[in-house]
C-alpha cells in the first residue's frame, strides 16, 4: 500500500473522483462529507496525509490544517478550492499547510502532491519533533488561558467553564488528583465579573480539624489561647469575589452544617465573635472522591452536596484523553527550558510515544514532574528513550508488542494500546453499574451518545445493551 489518505469534500462526486483515483494508484483512501466526522476521524485513524476542501459547511479547510497542526503536526495537509486565489494559497501555506491545489484540478498533479507529502510524512516519523511555543490559549479553540487540551473531553470542559464562568452559581469540580482542579477554579473566577476581586483557597484536607473553622470564619480576640488579636478568616478575605474550596469531601461533617448556612444565608459569625458578617462570595470546590458515595457511607451530607452540585464538572484522566499528550509535553519543555536554563529542542518519536501509552496515574502532575526530570538530566538538545525515567521500562509489555505488526507506524501502535485501555475502562464502568450505558457514560465523563458510540467501534455493543 503506497499510503492512507483521508480526503474530505462536500461535495460527494469530488471525493468519488479523488477516492478512485488514489485506488487506482495503490493508497487506502478514507472519504467524509462530513468536515466534523473528518475531524473526529483524523484523531483516531493512522492517515499518512489530509486532503481537504477549503470552503465547506461546517470546519473549512483552514480549521482543519489548525486542528492538524496543533494535534498531529506530523500529517501533511493539502489544501484543494474552487477559489483559487494568491491570499488563500498564501494563507495555507503560512498556517502550515503542505500544498495547495485548485479545481478543476489535474489528477496527475494531485496524485504527485500526494506522492511527496505521504513521503514528507514518512520522513517525518523517523526524525525527532521540533519543539514550538504554545502558550495555554494557543493549545485549544477556546479562549481558555491557563489550560493546555485540544481533545473532545476538554472542549466539553471549556464550554461549560465558558457558559457558567459570569453566573454566581455554586461548582463542583471533580477529577483524580493531579488533574487540573485548580486550574479549572482559577479560569472560572478569570472569566467571571469577579475577575479583579480576591481569588481565595483553602485545601481542607491539610488543614487539622480543630483550626478549619476559625481559617475559614476567622476568630475574636481572646476566642482562645493564642487568639491575641482578631483576625479575619477566609470567607471575609474572599468578600466580592471567590472562595475555592480543595479537597471538600475531606471537611468534618460539623464544619460542613456551617458551610451549609453560609450557603443559605451568606453570612456567618467568628470564632468567639456573636455579630454576623454579610459577605458575597462565589463558592468553588473540589474534591477527587465520589461524594454520592460519600453521602451514601454517612462521610458526607446529603443537603450540603445538593448545594455544592449545582454546576458539576467532571475533568477527564490523562489516560482518557491521551491525544492532548503531545500539546502537553511541547508545551511543560518550554516552561522547563526557561526555568531550568537548558535548550531542549525536540523529543524523539519513540520517546513521545512512550509518554502517550504511559498510565499515568498521577495525571498531568505527574507528567510534569517526569518532563522536568528529563530535561534535567538529559545531556544533548533532544530528549531520547535513554532519558526515560525507569519506570517507563516496562511501557510496553510482551503482549502490547505481539499485538501489534512489527511493521506497525507509531500511530499504529498508539492507537492498539488505546483502545486496550478504553475497552477496560468501559467494560469496567459498565460493569460497575449494572450494564446501565447512561450511568456508566456518566462516570467516564461522556454523554450517553458519546459511549454508544465508542461501544459500537470497539465491538461492545452487542454484550452491554442497558
Amino acid at each position: 500500500m503506497q499510503g492512507r489518505v483521508l480526503v474530505v469534500d462536500d461535495e460527494k462526486n469530488i471525493t468519488f473522483v479523488i477516492q478512485a483515483m488514489l485506488e487506482r494508484a495503490g493508497f487506502e483512501a478514507i472519504v467524509f462529507n462530513d468536515s466534523g466526522e473528518a475531524i473526529e476521524a483524523i484523531a483516531s485513524e493512522d492517515v499518512d496525509v489530509v486532503v481537504t476542501d477549503l470552503y465547506m459547511p461546517g470546519p473549512g479547510g483552514m480549521e482543519i490544517l489548525d486542528y492538524c497542526q496543533k494535534s498531529h503536526a506530523q500529517v501533511p495537509v493539502v489544501i484543494i478550492t474552487a477559489y483559487g486565489t494568491v491570499e488563500s494559497a498564501v494563507s495555507a501555506l503560512k498556517r502550515g499547510a503542505f500544498d495547495f491545489v485548485t479545481k478543476p484540478f489535474d489528477q496527475v498533479e494531485l496524485l504527485n502532491v500526494v506522492q511527496k507529502a505521504v513521503a514528507t510524512h514518512r520522513q517525518r516519523q523517523k526524525e525527532p519533533i521540533m519543539l514550538f511555543n504554545p502558550t495555554a490559549k494557543e493549545a485549544n479553540s477556546t479562549g481558555i488561558s491557563s489550560i493546555i487540551g485540544s481533545s473532545p473531553l476538554m472542549q466539553e470542559v471549556f464550554k461549560v467553564i465558558s457558559k457558567i464562568a459570569q453566573s454566581p452559581t455554586t461548582v463542583l469540580v471533580w477529577g483524580e488528583s493531579g488533574t487540573g482542579k485548580e486550574l479549572v477554579a482559577l479560569e472560572i473566577h478569570r472569566q467571571s465579573n469577579r475577575a479583579n476581586k480576591p481569588f481565595v483557597k483553602i485545601n481542607c484536607a491539610a488543614i487539622p480539624a480543630t483550626l478549619i473553622e476559625s481559617e475559614l470564619f476567622g476568630y475574636e480576640r481572646g476566642a482562645f489561647t493564642g487568639a491575641v488579636a482578631s483576625k479575619p478568616g477566609r470567607f471575609e478575605l474572599a468578600n466580592e469575589g471567590t472562595l475555592f474550596l480543595d479537597e471538600v469531601a475531606e471537611m468534618p461533617l460539623e464544619m460542613q452544617v456551617k458551610l451549609l448556612r453560609v450557603l443559605q444565608e451568606q453570612e456567618f459569625e467568628r470564632v468567639g465573635g456573636v455579630q454576623s458578617i454579610q459577605v458575597d462570595v462565589r463558592i468553588i470546590t473540589a474534591t477527587n472522591k465520589d461524594l454520592e458515595a460519600e453521602v451514601k457511607s454517612g462521610r458526607f451530607r446529603e443537603d450540603l452536596f445538593y448545594r455544592l452540585n449545582v454546576v458539576p464538572i467532571r475533568l477527564p484522566a490523562l489516560r482518557d484523553r491521551r491525544e492532548d499528550i503531545d500539546l502537553l509535553v511541547k508545551y511543560f519543555l518550554v516552561q522547563f527550558n526557561e526555568k531550568l536554563k537548558k535548550g531542549i529542542t525536540g523529543i524523539t518519536p519513540e520517546t513521545l510515544n512512550a509518554l502517550r501509552l504511559h498510565p499515568w496515574p498521577g495525571n498531568i502532575r505527574q507528567l510534569e514532574n517526569v518532563l522536568e526530570r528529563m530535561v534535567l538530566m538529559c545531556d544533548s538538545n533532544i530528549l531520547t528513550t535513554a532519558d526515560l525515567p525507569e519506570e517507563f521500562s516496562g511501557v510496553m509489555t510482551e503482549s502490547d508488542k505481539d499485538a501489534v505488526d512489527e511493521s506497525a507506524s507509531l500511530k499504529q501502535i498508539v492507537r492498539k494500546k488505546t483502545q486496550t485501555l478504553e475497552r477496560n475502562l468501559i467494560e469496567k464502568a459498565l460493569e460497575e453499574t449494572g450494564g446501565n450505558v447512561t450511568r456508566a457514560a456518566e462516570k467516564l465523563g461522556l454523554s450517553r451518545k458519546g459511549l454508544q458510540l465508542k461501544m459500537k467501534e470497539l465491538g461492545l455493543k452487542r454484550n452491554f445493551e442497558g
